[in-house]
């Protein structure tokens, strides 16, 4: 998909009239248009009730209607609102995580986060109360802020094991016979979820296995209603059978070992979309090391003080050295990092998500930012993680018609950054503004 340029190129002080006061003009912006393409310089980009009504070429465009507002943002650059294709809501507050967490006011707050850090939509995948869908529907009103909500509703889990977070029984299914992840199936399809979630996975074999019949009956069904499912997945194995199943999203990189040449294959054959997800290992970890970016504002401001003071703790340094589980999430992030690279010089299509949320390490909105810098740390070009987590997963979510990329007729959530991140990934923490439906955002 092309950037589409409107006009032609503009001598300075070219005027562009215009009717609604709500207009905003972007002016002198490099762009990164989420395309996957190289930056442009020298565009405006005019916000008009929402959306991006035009993008013109040239250094002095203006607006001459009352009421506009003329940004000169030269040396800026713009790039699309980031889609995180794997989050949660509701799950954690500050430190804990309690089915008591999972309400309005939490999840609003959690929303609004996330639109601070450029996250302007988010799938909350599985483990959701129904209110979500009730939230959804006030936020389609204009009733809700905060980064735009889609759901997975509650999801189908394995009776006794996976998901192991701390919910409530209205919160995840977990049906024992095929009969019975039909019937959950039927249930969750009533509400118009955006996606269902399926748990295929035994915790490194710590709890009981996922029953094949029983998440294989749930994907018949859902594809019936026609429901696209995503899977969480952890062993290579799991992932083949999910692929004969018919998944249409593996959710999780696949960490036990690398990716053979046939599974590369029948994921880009059967266009399964791939999310990586490599924050989520690291989140087990990194902490205890004390990296230099858990002191600056970025990282500060995300988290909940009473969670930096337990992360910055000698206890808890001593006990993450000391758990054996550290080397199996060290060496699982590798080899995710591994498979990331393989996947995507296959041409699969990787799209992006963090699991922020699903515990308080991992942090919403910066997380997605970090996930980035992972992205590229495993051998991706700072363009190819930005088009990720941005068209490629919007396509994924079925809303690419009006989100992720920055062209005319789609919605102006943008992120306006004090640095070029096709230079350096660490550049989309230089957040100067954020745009969600054209409504700017204290960042």
């Amino acid at each position: 998909m092309k950037l589409a340029l409107l006009g032609l190129a503009l001598v300075p002080a070219a005027v562009l009239g215009q009717t609604a006061s709500t207009a905003v003009l972007l002016q002198d912006v490099r762009l990164i248009d989420g395309t996957g393409s190289p930056p442009k310089d020298h565009l405006s980009i005019l916000i008009r009730d929402g959306k991006i009504a035009q993008i013109l070429s040239g250094t002095g465009v203006q607006l001459s209607e009352r009421g506009a507002r003329v940004l000169n943002l030269a040396g800026k650059t713009v790039m699309p609102g980031i889609v995180n294709g794997h989050g949660h809501l509701g799950l954690t507050e500050g430190a804990t995580n309690s089915p008591a967490d999972y309400t309005a006011a939490n999840i609003e707050r959690q929303l609004k986060q996330y639109e601070r850090y450029g996250i302007t939509t988010m799938i909350s995948l599985g483990l959701n109360k129904d209110l979500l869908y009730q939230l959804r529907a006030e936020q389609e009103k204009g009733n809700l802020q905060g980064a735009t909500i889609l759901t997975a509703g509650r999801g189908i889990g394995v009776p006794g094991g996976v998901p192991g977070v701390k919910v409530g029984p209205d919160q995840v299914y977990r049906p024992a016979t095929p009969d019975e992840a039909r019937q959950a199936i039927r249930e969750m399809a009533s509400h118009s979820p955006n996606l269902i979630k399926i748990w295929v996975d035994d915790n490194l074999h710590k709890s009981p296995p996922p029953s094949p019949v029983v998440y294989g009956a749930a994907i018949d069904e859902a594809h019936k209603l026609k429901l696209r499912v995503a899977a969480h997945v952890y062993y290579l194995a799991d992932a083949k059978r999910l692929l004969q199943d018919g998944i249409d999203i593996l959710a999780h990189s696949i960490r036990d070992r690398e990716i053979d040449a046939d599974t590369v294959s029948l994921i880009k054959e059967k266009k399964v979309y791939y999310v990586p997800t490599l924050q989520l290992e690291e989140a087990f970890f990194i902490f205890a090391e004390n990296p230099a970016w858990m002191s600056t504002p970025f990282f500060e401001n995300a988290i909940n003080p009473q969670l930096h003071q337990l992360l910055s703790s000698d206890a808890y340094k001593q006990k993450i050295q000391q758990d054996p589980a550290t080397a199996i999430h060290r060496s699982a992030l590798q080899t995710a990092m591994v498979n990331l690279k393989k996947s995507h010089d296959a041409g699969i299509l990787i799209a992006f998500g963090t699991d922020s949320g699903a515990n308080p390490f991992r942090i919403q909105g910066w997380a997605e930012h970090r996930e980035l810098q992972l992205m590229v740390a495993a051998g991706l070009t700072p363009i190819q993680a930005i088009h990720c987590a941005t068209e490629v997963t919007a396509e994924m979510l079925q809303i690419g018609e009006r989100t992720g990329t920055v062209q005319p007729g789609k919605q102006a959530d943008l992120i306006v950054l004090n640095a070029d991140p096709s230079a350096d990934i660490a550049n989309t923490e230089k957040i100067a503004m954020v745009f969600h439906n054209g409504r700017e955002v204290q960042p």
